[in-house]
Order: structure tokens, then sequence, then C-alpha cells
């Protein structure tokens, strides 16, 4: 045998080690982009298991490990979490010792409790550690209201246990305002918006001019916003908004500091400092510069806790701790990590004393830093409110939905989720994708992925928590990735992307759980869709009502030619771009071409790069002329962004959002997937064709702006 056939042999998953997989949700096999069904090595299989702390380095392991799995559910007596859809009836096991009775009611959140039935069930009892455990069904009705309630069961012989129980909608009702007609808005990257008001990057009250400009003069129905998900409170400052410390919380850099009550109130000699603070960054915002977040942060974090320091009043006061109680241990937490982060530097460089978010070191540390997390826990407060105010603005200027947030993948290995949420977050793992058409080797997104089992043991309630700080002040939000919902790829530590396996997640709960904080908050839901995607997930997301994303670039037929527009899915979010790639003005011209070549990111040639986008850009010029969308003669490049954006309006989409850096003729990329220092990603400002900087102040009067406006508000 060749030495590579014998290595072949050695590195097949044979079929109890596949047994153990699969009991985990850990996938030995799965079809590529190009439908190619690819085998997991050994090696992944068993570093993805250790990662969620399952032994499995021989076959006494494995079995040790499967034995263990199957008798789980015995060792309670309710399972850790029952999700369910409004108007479906089933039945709930409950494990207690053979032959003792047991009782089980379900608790609303109203408070009304009621029993539930027992009915029979005939499953043999088991035995766990030497006693047998009997199995007793019971029968959840089909009538119960959406929300989170709790099962509570309770043995003859007076041990308690209960769960929560989880009523999820059917499917998501979209937002009375939109009603059944199209929306539109503009996506914005929203620190690279700068006015004259700005600190260097754009802010909460930029967004604010934004919604209520485009909402009141333009009949916008929405505006789609990067993620604002706090970063580490020290330099150098995190640059993408897609690796943030915590998805909960939103980071304090987007502040606008004249907008805070307690602003109006400052000494002359404070506001004479701030203003000298903030001066230097005015200027830079006149330039087209790339962004600099150290410079903003430490200016603005400055002037913050000047205004810190001035007396609230006694309605501000009560307002900030009734905030602070409703937010309870996760605000904590995330405050402590922040003082922490301040005291110590970033992780991992913290003493090993304070590895544990509730252990005595850190509860001491919450006592001498309790001043410093003050400040945090009002910059939270703040933020809130800000985004109350921001929302309110845009349903008050007229939009139908408003702020669309955007929520990131996962967040940074060394941020405050990762430290105070390691029990759901896996450790020896990253979250990435396989390698697919545009990016040939796989990404490594560096971030821990969710554990199933962690999430199920804590209820999920860290997800809804999540969710619901997100939602708070929203009229939508956009899920990056939204197949992590059903799967992500993990790539296990010291391997390359092309080397992960898919690890399945609980979609009823994951999907049900964000279809019902979105309801109670009346916010539509938009999942990115984009990439290998597996049929069925499409399909139940648009079951359950959540909206797919529709790139224009990627929108492609069985043969690989321009979809045509009546072939598109209704409910989407249509888009002729995405951050990851350039702009429209720059893709048309080969841009995300020459910086991927430059950057050794190609798998074949530059010239067999460069080929293959002229033929798709003759391709889609040749679809808009014969639509009629664009003249028969030569099109500047404006004719051919709106054509692209006329040829949206002819498909169903539900919403289309036109990227404001297409509106003013960018050119320059957002972000270079694969890349970290090799490009300048998230720093780019918002500049015109000429690559001057385009401000807020100046986009009412932007005659290319307006143009496109009017095309999208006339459909």
């Amino acid at each position: 045998m060749t030495e590579q056939g014998d290595r072949a042999v050695h590195d097949t998953v044979d079929h109890r080690l596949a047994a153990l997989a699969d009991a985990y949700g850990v996938a030995t096999e799965y079809v590529d982009h190009g439908g190619l069904r690819q085998h997991a090595s050994v090696t992944t299989v068993r570093a993805v298991l250790a990662a969620l702390g399952v032994r499995a380095e021989g076959p006494e392991q494995v079995e040790q490990s499967l034995a263990r799995r199957r008798l789980e559910p015995w060792r309670r007596t309710l399972p850790p979490l029952l999700v369910l859809r409004q108007g479906e009836e089933a039945d709930v096991a409950v494990h207690v010792p053979h032959g003792t009775g047991v009782r089980v009611e379900v608790e609303l959140e109203s408070g009304a409790t009621s029993d539930l039935t027992q009915v029979e069930n005939s499953t043999d009892p088991v035995s766990v550690d030497g006693a047998l455990v009997g199995e007793a069904a019971f029968r959840v009705p089909a009538h119960l209201p959406t929300g989170w309630h709790a099962l509570h069961a309770v043995t003859a012989s007076g041990e308690h246990a209960t769960c929560p129980l989880v009523i999820t909608p059917r499917r998501l009702t979209p937002p009375a305002p939109l009603g059944s007609s199209r929306g539109w808005g503009f996506g914005v990257q929203l620190y690279a918006l700068r006015s004259r008001s700005s600190w260097g990057l754009g802010d909460l009250g930029d967004l604010c001019r934004l919604v209520t400009w485009s909402g009141r003069d333009l009949g916008a129905d929405f505006v789609l916003i990067n993620p604002v998900h706090a970063a580490a409170p020290g330099p150098p400052r995190e640059r993408s908004p897609y690796l943030p410390a915590t998805r909960r919380f939103a980071d304090p850099l987007y502040l606008h500091v004249e907008a805070i009550a307690e602003y109006a109130s400052l000494s002359d000699a404070d506001r004479t400092v701030i203003e000298a603070l903030r001066e230097p960054l005015r200027v830079a915002d006149l330039t087209s510069d790339l962004l600099d977040r150290d410079a903003a942060w430490a200016a603005k974090w400055t002037a913050l806790q000047r205004v810190y320091h001035v007396p609230r009043s006694a309605q501000r006061e009560a307002d900030l701790q009734a905030y602070v109680a409703e937010q309870g241990q996760g605000l904590e937490d995330f405050a402590t990590w922040c003082a922490l982060a301040e005291a110590y530097g970033p992780l991992p460089g913290w003493p090993d004393r304070l590895s544990d978010p509730h252990g005595p070191a850190v509860s001491g540390e919450r006592s001498r830093l309790a001043g410093r997390i003050d400040v945090h826990r009002w910059c939270q407060w703040l933020l809130d409110e800000q985004l109350a105010q921001t929302q309110q603005a845009a349903r008050e200027a007229g939009m139908g939905l408003g702020v669309l947030h955007d929520l990131a993948v996962g967040v940074h290995p060394y941020g405050a989720d990762a430290w105070a949420l390691r029990e759901v977050l896996a450790t020896g793992a990253s979250v990435g994708a396989p390698p697919d058409d545009f990016n040939q080797h796989g990404q490594d997104w560096s971030q821990p992925p969710w554990r199933p089992d962690g999430l199920g043991e804590k209820g999920f309630l860290p997800y809804r928590d999540m969710l619901r700080t997100v939602l708070r002040h929203a009229g939508g939000i956009r899920v990056d990735h939204v197949m992590g919902l059903f799967r992500l790829w993990w790539i296990p530590e010291g391997l390359p992307p092309s080397q992960g396996t898919y690890v399945r997640y609980d979609h009823e709960a994951m999907l049900g759980i964000l279809v019902l904080e979105a309801e109670r908050a009346g916010a539509v839901v938009i999942g990115e869709d984009l990439g290998v995607v597996e049929p069925w997930v499409r399909e139940a997301l648009a079951e359950r009502g959540v909206l797919g994303t529709g790139v224009l670039w990627f929108e492609l037929d069985g043969a690989g030619a321009p979809r045509p527009p009546d072939h598109w899915r209704r409910d989407v979010l249509a888009a002729v771009t995405t951050h990851d790639l350039p702009p429209t003005a720059g893709y048309l011209d080969g841009e995300h071409v020459r910086v991927r070549s430059s950057l050794g990111l190609l798998a074949r040639t530059h010239e067999a790069e460069r080929t293959g986008h002229e033929a798709e850009r003759t391709a889609w010029l040749t679809v808009l002329r014969n639509l009629g969308l664009l003249s028969p003669e030569e099109a500047d490049e404006q004719e051919i962004v709106e054509a692209l954006h006329r040829f949206l309006l002819l498909t169903p989409s539900r919403l289309v959002a036109v990227a404001l850096a297409d509106a003013v003729g960018d050119r320059r990329a957002q972000n270079q997937p694969g890349t970290s220092a090799e490009y300048p990603n998230w720093c780019v400002p918002l500049t015109d064709s000429r690559g001057a900087p385009v401000l807020l102040d100046d986009l009412p009067s932007n005659p290319r702006v307006l143009s496109l406006a009017r095309l999208l508000a006339t459909d």
C-alpha cells in the first residue's frame, strides 16, 4: 500500500466514532460548495469532540462516551429545555426512580398554573448507576400562549425539578407599518458615515439624522447598519464590528456626547477641555484618511468621564438604576469585565485567579473597582437611551421599520462574552467557513462557537438575553450567517479552515426563540443565507417568516448565468452588493480581483480570475440591456449602478437595500475576507468616486444620492 493510501485508511472515521460524533451533532461528512461529498478526518472529528468535552482518543473512550451520552436524559427528571410552536401538542418525558409517582404542572408567564395530563408510556426502565430509572410521559396541550413558561415536576418523595417551556409563534408576523408594500432603505457602515459634528467616526447622533432625513424626505423605510456591539475598552481598539467583545451590549464609541442630557450642565472648564479633544477629530473628518478608532476612543472616553461626574437629576438617576436592575447579572458581568480590562490590560494577560467571573478573586475586584464598573454601566444606559431616541426618530419620520440592527456570528475569543459565558462557548475550536468560490482557502473567524450542550443546560437564556437587548430598540435584525442557527463550521485549534467540519444545533430552539423575541419586539428578521446553504434551511426560515438575503452578484441560475428577476425569492432583502465586496463602482472595475490577487488570496491565476470577472460583467450588462434597463450605447458607471438597482425593483423582493457607498460612488471595500493586517478592513471612510470624503451633512444636496433614491422611492 502506498503511503498516501495508508494515511487514508488510518484517517477514516469508523462506525463507532461516527455514532459518537452523530450523538453530539458533529458531522463526519458533508456536501461542499461544488456539490461534492467530503469526509471529515479522524483528527478533525476527535478534536471537535474534545472541544465539546468529549473523550474519543481510542475505542475504549469512544464506548464510554457513547454510554454516557445515552444515559444523559435518564440522569435528569426533566429535559433542560422544551421549545414548541404555538398550537403544537407534545409529550414530555419525565425520569424518576422506577415505581415513583410524579406530578407535572405548567406555570405560565402570567403566574397561572395547571397540571399536565399523564399519558401512556411503555418505555422500559433503564439501569443508571446501579438503580432502575423509569420514564413517564405528560402531555403539553396545544392551547398554551406564546412566551417563556416553566414546567415543574414533583415526585411522590418531594423532589422537585423544573425546566423552561418556550412556546414560539408558528410564523413571525411582519411589522404592521410595513404592510404588504415593498420597503427600501440605505445600508451603511455607521462608523464610516461622518458629519461635521462627528468625533472621527459616525455615531448615533449621525444615525439619528440619517433616519430622519431619509425617512422624511426620501420615503425610506429603514436604515440597515453594521453591528454596534461593544469592543474592549482600551487601545488598540478592535476594528471589526463582526469580532466584538460582546454581542449583547453596545459600544460607547457610538455615543453622541453632546446629546447626553448632562452635557448641557458641564462647567465652562470641562466644556473647553472637551472641545479641545474634539477639534483634531473634526479636522480629520474632512479628509479621506483611514479611520482612527484609537484616537476617536481616547478623546471620546475622556469626554464621557467628565460628563459622568455631572450630577444627574433624581428622575435620571432613577431611570439609570431601573435600567441596571432590568439588565441584571449580564450587565454586571460586562461592566466588571470592562473594568478589569482597564486595570489588567487585554486577555489573555490576566492573572489566573480572575478566570472565573463568579469566583472569590473577581468578587473582590468588583468591590475594589466599583467606581469604574459604575461608569461602564452608565455608558450602557446612555447607549440604550440614544438607541431608543434614534428608533423613535425613525418612526416619527415615517419609516415603516426604522433601524435594522446587525447581529454578528460570534465574539472575540478573549472578550467579555468568552469570559462571562465560558460554560456555553467552546474552547479549542473557532467558527469559520469552508472553502467556496469566493474564499477559496476557507475562512477562520477566530470566534468561539456556542456549545450546543451548554446552551441547552442554560435553557438558552444567554441566547435569549442577547436577542432581547439587540432587539430592544430595533425595527428589525439581520442575522449574519444565519446558517449558524442550524450548523456552524468548527475549525479545531491548530488546523486550517479547510480541515474543519460542521456541528449541528437545535435549530427548532434557536430559530423559535429568535422568532418569539422578534415578535415581541415588533421587528422583522433577515437571515444572511449566502454561501453553502442546505435547501431545507431556506425552507425552514421561510416557514417561520424569516426573510433571506439576495445579493445580485450571487444570484445565478443552475448554469451560472444571472437569475431572471421574476425567479428571485419574494421573502428576501435584496441588494446589489455586500460589505465583503467592493461597492458596485469598484466591483464593476474588478477591484476585488486586483486586491485579492495582490494579497495572494486567489486559488487560480490573476488572468483567469480577471477573465471570469469580465465575463460576469458582460453577462450582467447584456441582461440589463435586454430588459431595457440600460441603453445599448456605452454607459457610464453611475448609469450601470442605477440600472442594477432598477433590476432589483423587477424582483418580487420584500425589501431592497441600497448601500450608501453605492449611492455616492465609493469604490473601496470595507472588508477583505481572509485578511487582518494585510488590508485596512473596517477603516475606510465614506468617499465619492474620486476618493473625496462624503459627509452626512452633504447628502441632501448630493445629486447622485438623490437620483438613486428617487428611483427606489417611485417603485
